[in-house]
Parts: structure tokens; C-alpha cells; sequence
């Protein structure tokens, strides 16, 4: 289990982009032409909303990632970790980083 101060940024706020995950998931447009069996290798989420963003591919660079948002409606895009980390719920919550995902196709999250 890891500890608070490995969760944590900071400011108190959970450290969404840890050095495995930056790592370990690929460059932006890599996984291009895999559709449905692209892998997602990050888990974000609105503990006080429905809103979750899957991660396939980022850009340290830029800051960028492209996965699927699940929001308002389910699609494809890019968001930013920048937005992400400043970003508040509806009762002020920040997001997080799932910290039990594990890496898995993209059509095991489009059911």
C-alpha cells in the first residue's frame, strides 16, 4: 500500500502523473490503427461527479494525453494533465489517479 506522501502533490492534492506511469505509457499517436485493443494505462477520476478519463497514449512534452472521456457523453480526445490538475468537482474535490487500475484494452471499458 502505498504511502500518503507517495499519493499526494505538493499542495495536498493526489499526484496524478507518477515517474511509472510516465514510464511506462506510450507516446502520443503510437498506438494509432489498434482501435478497441489500444491500451489504457492510467485511470483518472471525479470522486464527487461521473466524469473518468482512461488513458492511452501522452506527450510529456506538451503535457497532452489521448484516451476516452467519459463525461457528459463517452468519446475519444485529448485532455490535459494541466487540466486536470486543476480541475475541481462539484463540491470543490480534485481529481484522482485510480490507484488499483491496472493496464487493459480499451474494449474492456467500452461495454
Amino acid at each position: 500500500m502505498k504511502s500518503l506522501a507517495e499519493r499526494i502533490g505538493g499542495e495536498g492534492d493526489m499526484k496524478l502523473m507518477t515517474r511509472v506511469i510516465e514510464d511506462s505509457i506510450p507516446a502520443l499517436y503510437s498506438q494509432d490503427g489498434l482501435g478497441d485493443d489500444a491500451i489504457v494505462h492510467a485511470k483518472f477520476f471525479t470522486p464527487d461527479s461521473s466524469w473518468t478519463w482512461y488513458a492511452t497514449e501522452y506527450d510529456p512534452g506538451t503535457r497532452t494525453f489521448f484516451g476516452l472521456v467519459d463525461g457528459l457523453d463517452r468519446e475519444l480526445g485529448y485532455f490535459s494533465l494541466d487540466e486536470l490538475e486543476g480541475a475541481r468537482g462539484l463540491m470543490g474535490l480534485p481529481i484522482e489517479r485510480d490507484l488499483h487500475f491496472k493496464p487493459t484494452k480499451l474494449s474492456e471499458l467500452q461495454g
